[in-house]
């Protein structure tokens, strides 16, 4: 049953963090669909490859028409993935491999024949990625995702310089050759051009941009729903193919060192603030400690971590896996698993003044 936002004391904007993850991304349409129904909107996506592909089809809707588009996005990719949907999930994602997904990437022979010709930067890739552009133009209302009702980010890299780059509504305008550019991972896609430069995917150097929130200015009170598709917590491998599993999860996963410095930096900010409070007026008359102050902040953070659960069979192809069944029972999970946090109502629970970020996870099984 659908909850009034208000009875559940949102403090702050609602974000919506994605990171990218192929065919993992189901998880994050459970985890909307749970937010939905509980009346809880973002006001702010922010995504990576698939996650900004789930997050553009969000901001690009009204939000009577999202979950249907969602839906639709995912039929598409698990129809068109299983014309076999007798074969064992490991050749299925050969036959992925070998003949792509027809709404989303097709296979560019050229590379697979001779991967080193000189060809530019937009065909060097093992794969085309036109049937997305197709897909996206479809499914996304860029009208709608553009008129500021609810914020979009995207992030990417340059290919030629290195650096990450997030595109957000709130600065530009964006288009489906933004979402596809932060999904062109190499060598699998190709990078597309925008404004002159070559992107590729973000998650290639942060592929859960948490951090753009957490820098952004000015900053606002939070409950920002961190979406994780790539979980590197488990046992040691103990064979090659484990070790192929395992190198992913922690190439993808979210960087816990990464948001603790972001956790520092806050508290940081909390300092500078208090401390300012202490000053007398006089000495903000000659202006330098106003301008310090400025640095402080007194936002809260309330991080809301969901971690997609391993599924007993999967290997390293997992990403890969756009089987009903695999796409079924991530979805699930994640609708589950943000059931469960909606109920606990994290955000709720005090934050001490001076951290101003609060991290909150499921309790394991058990506990």
């Amino acid at each position: 049953m659908t909850q009034p936002a208000d009875t559940l004391a949102i403090p702050g904007q609602t974000v919506l963090v994605l990171q990218g993850g192929g065919a993992l991304g189901a998880y994050q349409v459970g985890v909307y669909q749970a937010m939905h129904e509980a009346g809880i909107e973002p006001d702010w996506v922010i995504g990576t490859s698939i996650g900004a592909i789930n997050g553009a089809i969000i901001a690009g809707n009204r939000p009577e028409h999202r979950l249907d588009r969602l839906r639709e996005f995912w039929r598409r990719m698990e129809r068109n993935a299983l014309g076999f949907t007798a074969l064992p999930r490991g050749l299925a994602n050969a036959v992925t491999m070998g003949q792509g997904i027809p709404a989303f990437f097709e296979p560019n022979p050229a590379a697979w024949w001779n991967p080193d010709a000189h060809v530019g930067i937009e065909r060097a890739s093992f794969y085309q990625t036109a049937p997305l552009r197709a897909t996206l133009d479809a499914l996304i209302d860029f009208d709608v995702l553009n008129n500021d009702a609810m914020r979009m980010t995207v992030g990417a890299v340059n290919a030629r310089s290195g650096a990450m780059r997030y595109f957000d509504t709130r600065h530009e305008p964006l288009g489906a050759i933004h979402v596809m550019a932060s999904g062109a991972l190499p060598p699998a896609f190709p990078a597309v051009r925008i404004d002159g430069e070559p992107y590729w995917d973000g998650g290639i150097y942060s592929n859960t941009p948490i951090e753009a929130v957490l820098d952004d200015e000015p900053r606002r009170d939070s409950v920002i729903f961190s979406v994780q598709v790539w979980n590197p917590d488990g046992s040691e491998p103990q064979s090659v193919m484990q070790v192929l599993d395992k190198q992913k999860e922690i190439q993808y996963a979210s960087r816990a060192s990464h948001l603790e410095q972001q956790r520092k930096l806050h508290r940081l900010r909390h300092v500078i603030r208090q401390l300012a409070l202490k000053l007398p007026q006089s000495a903000f008359d000659a202006g330098e400690a106003r301008e310090l102050a400025r640095w402080g902040c007194g936002t809260t953070m309330h991080v809301v971590s969901l971690k997609a659960p391993r599924l007993g069979d999967e290997d390293h192809t997992k990403d890969i896996d756009f089987s009903a069944a695999g796409i079924g029972a991530r979805w699930r999970a994640g609708y589950d698993d943000t059931m469960r946090m909606i109920a606990l109502r994290p955000w709720q629970l005090p934050v001490d003044p001076i951290e101003g970020v609060a991290i909150h996870e499921l309790p394991q099984a058990g506990a």
